[in-house]
């Protein structure tokens, strides 16, 4: 009837007319079935009316059916007819719903109401309009229903994950966006225990979005993983990987974008991607070693890469980035990780030939150096230090640079240690000293003669490896400054006392260049070196040799010694301002610290102070000495008489001057005019700063009057004119009136009546230095000189009443002894290798022997002279008297003995 509402089965008939054998779908748990609502009952003859009746649609044929959709297609959604009842238009909804989100089929599905709750949660919280972003209303509920039921956590980000992928797949970014919003408030939300519910799904996400060809996009999950990174876990997990964005991060590092804009916004992306990658994997120990060799081996050059090309102009720069994550990866380094950090660095430097400009690999390793622990700097210096015995046959502007980092890091490290093997440390820096002067002389710096060098490449390097052991010796403590020291006199070759270092085609020039470029190296660590005791500074293992290169010919080498000597002796740093000393200097401007000499200081004098007047005296019999040589003297003799400052050491020094006066005026010497002159400015400049040091004022006097004679006379005897650049010397022989000379007797007056009075007695022998085997160094020097100069010495030989003890000199004495010198050196050798080699050969038993036969030949020469001495006069009656028991003999009781 047309006023008739249609009839509709109830829920029994429903039932009852399944089929046999098919049973209803259950509803999920926790859910029943909503109770309709019953409706009013109309008055009693009032209808409802009909509605109208919708037309049948024609049957089809037997036979022929209706084609099923391809699977993956949809039905369009229909369109609202206000024709059709509303019942049958939800119902068409729902099945295009059903369609659309491809959910299974069943009674949930085929009404939106009856799906699961937290897919409906997820589906609200996307709006009509992607533009008007997440619905924050429904997120909230979303978020309550999470933590509320965190079971379905797992569920819910699957879900996300689904909505993600599709809405990728039909470029709706929009959509894509909120998405990865509502997985991340998800995550920050839910950091408990059940976040590894969570976890799977987003990072697969994340692979997605990683994966597409967006730049945006690629931003957008960085961004996400960087806020991922920042979540603090509570519980482990055993399954995760982190390669995939490793390499995907550095990838973007590498970006060669057209858009240079777009292009630095996908390296600072990646570059804080590498950052998050950092801080979620390096301090758990169950998640992937980050620091593994194939990690770092994409990581680093990733940094380095944007830390070369790009300046800091901003915070959001790639090379500012690039240092904050570099700094925070290099300070999460433990001990064991340091090497697999530092080896990429090298890599990277060497493949792209950075170290010659130096700038960027000191940069580097700048910021290695300062973000790494302390305690862990001397690995970085191993480090190098093989990298640079590596590249031993590299360029030689290669080596200079991997050279100059390590002086930086050296600097750098002063805080820290070198490290256990710290002479292993100067023994790779000698080395290459040693390589590089080979590469200089050859002109090839390999072995096949192929790569050619030049001098001034080379000569850069070795000026570099200098000041490299100087940087290195200063961060040790002064009781290692000291073996280093020792260690590198070790390495000198000395004629005679060490043996030549150096390839053998190096020569006697090889040599030179390498006592040349140690005792430079020697000098870095020496004026850095500072210690209260010269005993333990200046030991006779390491003086001994260092005073032998006073006698050698090379000038430069001599004026190095001289150097040396004066920086080690130089406690308080007087030098600097004693270095312009001059006639009209006013010692009391100057400001000089002086301090009372200690005991060490007077052993030191004792025992040292002859050998070091020596050497001054023979230095300045050296013709090739210049200017720079009288100057050092100067400072050197300066620094002596303020630092061992006491009676005896004046009147020694004051004797040495005289003596260097003697010198300079006898013509027995083979001297310049220059030379004479240059000696004589030396004694007027040191007497002139000496008796302002306390001495009595009537040497001052004395000084000053001799020194304004030559001023007015004689300008060349002082080292205004002899000392300068352009010297102003006397043409012909040099001539010296009496009225232009130090005088002993009126010095010796002058200090008559002080406390120098005790000791003005030693004026009355003329200082004579004491010749040893060094002399054999000079190779100037005769047979005939030295011969001649010990028998100076003899006191025998000053009365004339006595006979020498030695034979007379004939020519035909000096030409035996030229010629059987040779003979005699080599006999002395091959006697002194047979003692060596019995000593390293022999039983014990055999040496014990021998030592016990020569003790027992100086027992009997003993007894020998005992008896002489004890033995008693003879008697006058003739009869000698009965012989005692001899003193050394008696046997005293034990309690007499004290």
């Amino acid at each position: 009837m047309p006023g008739t509402l249609p009839r509709f089965p109830t829920m029994p008939a429903v039932l009852n007319s399944l089929p046999r054998g098919v049973s209803p779908p259950s509803l999920p748990r926790g859910i029943t079935m909503p109770s309709l609502p019953s409706l009013p009952s109309l008055p009693r003859g009032i209808t409802t009316p009909s509605l109208p009746t919708l037309p049948s649609l024609p049957s089809m044929p037997r036979g022929i059916t209706i084609p099923s959709l391809p699977r993956g297609m949809s039905l369009p959604r229909p369109v609202a007819m206000s024709s059709v009842s509303q019942a049958p238009r939800r119902l068409l909804q729902d099945c295009c719903s059903v369609l659309d989100h491809q959910t299974p089929g069943g009674l949930c599905g085929c009404c939106w109401a009856l799906r699961p709750r937290y897919k409906r949660l997820v589906d609200n919280i996307f709006p009509e309009d992607p533009e008007d972003g997440l619905v924050k209303a429904n997120m909230e509920k979303l978020t309550f229903f999470a933590l509320s039921a965190p079971e379905k956590l797992d569920r819910i980000a699957a879900y996300l994950s689904e909505r993600l992928t599709r809405e990728l797949n039909r470029h709706r970014y929009g959509y894509v966006c909120i998405a990865m919003e509502a997985m991340e408030q998800l995550l920050l939300a839910c950091h408990c225990q059940s976040i590894n519910l969570l976890v799977e799904s987003f990072l697969s996400t994340l692979r997605l979005l990683l994966e597409a060809d967006k730049p945006h996009l690629h931003i957008l999950a960085t961004n996400s993983f960087v806020k991922f990174a920042n979540i603090e876990e509570d519980t482990p997990s055993y399954h995760r990987s982190y390669d995939f964005f490793v390499s995907r991060f550095s990838e973007m590092c590498h970006s060669e974008h057209e858009d240079l804009d777009i292009q630095n916004r996908i390296r600072v992306s990646g570059i804080r991607g590498l950052q998050g990658v950092v801080r979620k994997t390096v301090d758990d120990e169950l998640q992937v070693n980050i620091w593994e060799p194939r990690h770092m081996e994409q990581i680093v050059p990733a940094l380095l890469v944007n830390l070369q090309q790009h300046t800091h102009t901003n915070s959001e720069s790639p090379a500012e980035q690039t240092e904050v994550c570099f700094r925070e990866l290099l300070g999460r380094a433990a001990y064991g990780h340091i090497n697999n950090a530092i080896r990429p660095v090298l890599m990277h430097l060497d493949s792209h030939s950075l170290w010659e400009g130096r700038s960027f690999a000191v940069q580097c390793f700048q910021i290695i150096m300062y973000s790494i622990q302390s305690q862990h700097s001397h690995l970085v210096i191993q480090q190098l230090l093989g990298h640079l015995d590596a590249n031993s046959r590299s360029p030689a502007s290669v080596r200079a640079g991997i050279v100059e980092v390590l002086s930086e890091a050296a600097v750098i490290e002063a805080t820290g240690s070198v490290g256990p093997t710290v002479l292993e440390v100067f023994n790779t820096l000698l080395r290459q000293l040693r390589q590089s002067v080979d590469y200089q002389l050859t002109g090839y710096y390999d072995n096949a003669g192929k790569h050619k060098t030049t001098s001034a490449e080379e000569k850069t390097l070795q000026d570099a490896v200098i000041k490299t052991i100087g940087s290195f010796a200063n961060t040790l403590p002064i009781y290692q400054r000291s073996e280093v020291m020792l260690f590198i006199m070790g390495k000198i070759p000395v004629p005679g006392i060490y043996p030549a270092l150096g390839s053998p085609n190096a020569g006697f020039e090889g040599s030179r260049m390498i006592q040349v470029m140690l005792l430079k190296s020697l000098l870095q660590v020496s004026e850095r070196y500072e210690s209260s005791n010269l005993l333990t500074a200046l030991p006779s293992s390491f003086l001994e040799p260092l005073l032998s290169f006073t006698l050698m010919e090379d000038p430069e080498i001599r004026l190095l010694v001289l150097a040396i000597l004066t920086s080690l002796i130089d406690r308080r740093h007087n030098a600097t301002r004693l270095t312009a000393a001059s006639v009209t200097l006013d010692v009391s401007a100057l400001e000089l610290k002086e301090d009372r000499c200690s005991r060490q200081d007077n052993l030191f004098i004792r025992k040292h102070a002859q050998r070091l007047y020596r050497h001054v005296y023979l230095t300045c019999k050296e013709e090739s000495s210049g200017r720079g040589h009288y100057q050092a003297l100067i400072t050197l003799l300066a620094v002596l008489s303020v630092e061992l400052a006491n009676e005896e050491v004046v009147v020694d020094l004051i004797r040495l001057v005289l003596a260097l006066q003697e010198l300079a005026l006898s013509s027995h010497e083979c001297l310049s005019v220059f030379n004479r002159c240059g000696v004589h400015a030396v004694c007027a400049a040191f007497l002139n700063l000496l008796s302002q040091l306390g001495l009595p004022p009537p040497l001052h006097q004395h000084v000053t009057q001799v020194i304004e004679c030559r001023q007015k006379n004689a300008p060349h005897l002082l080292p205004t004119d002899a000392l300068c650049d352009k010297p102003r010397l006397p043409e012909g022989e040099l001539k010296v009136d009496e009225a232009f000379l130090f005088v002993q007797s009126n010095i010796c007056e002058a200090l008559t009546g002080s406390s120098y009075s005790t000791h003005t007695e030693r004026f009355n022998t003329p200082y004579t230095p004491q010749l040893t085997d060094e002399d054999r160094l000079s190779k100037r020097k005769s047979v005939g000189d030295v011969i001649s100069m010990q028998i100076d010495m003899d006191p025998q030989h000053c009365p004339d009443n006595q006979q020498p003890q030695t034979e007379q000199i004939t020519f035909e004495t000096l030409k035996n002894a030229i010629e059987d010198r040779g003979s005699v050196e080599e006999e002395e050798r091959r006697r002194r290798m047979q003692v060596v080699e019995r000593f390293q050969t022999a039983p014990f038993e055999e040496i014990a022997a021998h030592c016990g036969a020569r003790t027992s030949l100086l027992q009997s020469k003993l007894d020998q002279v005992f008896d002489l001495i004890i033995r008693p006069p003879p008697s006058p009656s003739g009869h000698s008297p009965p012989r005692s028991t001899p003193l050394y003999e008696m046997k005293f009781p034990d309690l007499c003995v004290y």
